[in-house]
């Protein structure tokens, strides 16, 4: 349906099913051009591109993330290379005096599960850790956490990331807590951004939204956001000076400067052509009249269309049984397995990728993602017969 905005990556993969769209998605051709633009722009003018960059697609690119976010607030929007960062300068804002109490789940991305182990470690955060499963009654379960104690941060994934099970209401869990909670509320949306349509309109005011370009908005590498509450006045010491824009003309006081917008969560000086991309992928969305709901509903039926060839093979070793959902109507853009342990996951993918087939797993979880470049018709998953039958 979508195969000719992807020739590029397609004829670099032809032989192979790409599973793997959760991690590494394809880019669509225009990013090539986008790439191009950049460096034409940097040898053309050199230090002075600043201006076209900060004054004309930066903030139209604040402007296409916030029509698909449904936000009122393109200037709430922050770029940094990864969402490390933007983790990281949310922590700052707390006194690290004393340990910052963080509401979290069990199922957090890296960038975030990691560094806040890490400080645990040290003594500087207390964490309490919500498992999603069962995830029929995950929502209620945080809520009841949330208005249990007294937290600074609250920190929890719209989709997550090791299972694809995806958050049933953002909008009605977000105003949930609110009732409960004072804390700061961090929504990680990475592997639910341009995958699952959303609409933030209604807490926008409340949250900080994370996300990037690397998996769904299909523009690789180096462009994280965050959405940030229009008004807020966190202070954050991990600090660059990107975070004094429209704050340099002011007279200096005691205290260090912020912007008034998104970028008082800014870094410092970072490449910017992958935002070109991101760019370049987002308008291109818009002129074709390319919705998240259409992609997602494309998504769904070839989701459908895996499990349905699934239940006609003779294997045993990817069953209905394994696969980790709630509602697949409302679920990421990746199917998850859970296998009877770690060096099962590992055999099975490296097993399918000898058949071309890229998959990836985490732990004892194979994942399957698809997206837009995916035909369903394509789809040859006999081999899993073969390997069944070894195992």
């Amino acid at each position: 349906m979508y195969q000719q905005l992807y020739q590029h990556f397609l004829t670099g993969h032809q032989g192979k099913q790409h599973f793997a769209c959760h991690s590494h998605h394809f880019w669509p051709d225009v990013t090539r051009q986008a790439m191009l633009e950049y460096w034409d722009l940097s040898a053309a003018e050199s230090d002075e591109k600043w201006q076209q960059v900060f004054g004309v697609k930066l903030p139209a690119t604040q402007k296409l993330l916030a029509e698909v976010l449904g936000s009122h607030h393109p200037e709430q929007v922050v770029f940094a290379p990864n969402t490390h960062e933007l983790v990281m300068r949310l922590l700052s804002c707390f006194d690290w005096g004393q340990p910052i109490r963080i509401l979290t789940t069990d199922s957090e991305f890296y960038s975030f599960q990691r560094q806040a182990s890490r400080l645990q470690e040290s003594g500087q955060v207390e964490l309490t850790v919500i498992p999603t499963a069962p995830f029929t009654d995950f929502e209620a379960r945080f809520i009841a956490a949330a208005a249990a104690g007294d937290f600074d941060l609250v920190f929890c994934s719209q989709v997550f990331f090791n299972s694809g099970v995806a958050l049933t209401d953002l909008s009605a869990f977000v105003q949930q807590l609110d009732k409960v909670t004072d804390a700061m509320i961090a929504i990680d949306g990475y592997h639910g951004f341009m995958a699952l349509p959303v609409d933030l309109s209604a807490i926008e005011h409340r949250i900080f939204y994370l996300a990037g370009s690397y998996k769904y908005a299909q523009a690789g590498e180096g462009c994280c956001f965050m959405l940030t509450p229009a008004g807020n006045s966190y202070r954050p010491f991990y600090t660059g000076w990107f975070a004094e824009f429209g704050a340099l003309q002011q007279e200096r006081s005691e205290q260090v400067p912020y912007s008034d917008d998104g970028f008082r969560f800014a870094g410092a000086t970072m490449d910017f052509s992958a935002l070109y991309r991101l760019h370049a992928v987002l308008q291109l969305f818009k002129q074709q009249q390319i919705t998240v709901g259409q992609i997602h509903q494309y998504v769904q039926q070839l989701q459908q269309a895996f499990l349905q060839q699934l239940t006609t093979l003779d294997q045993q070793v990817l069953t209905e049984n394994q696969l980790l959902k709630r509602d697949l109507t409302q679920h990421g853009h990746f199917l998850t397995f859970a296998l009877e342990n770690a060096a099962l996951a590992e055999s099975l993918a490296d097993f399918l990728k000898q058949h071309h087939i890229l998959t990836d797993f985490r732990g004892n979880r194979l994942r399957f993602g698809f997206a837009m470049y995916q035909r369903a018709e394509q789809f040859d998953l006999s081999c899993l017969s073969s390997f069944s039958h070894r195992k």
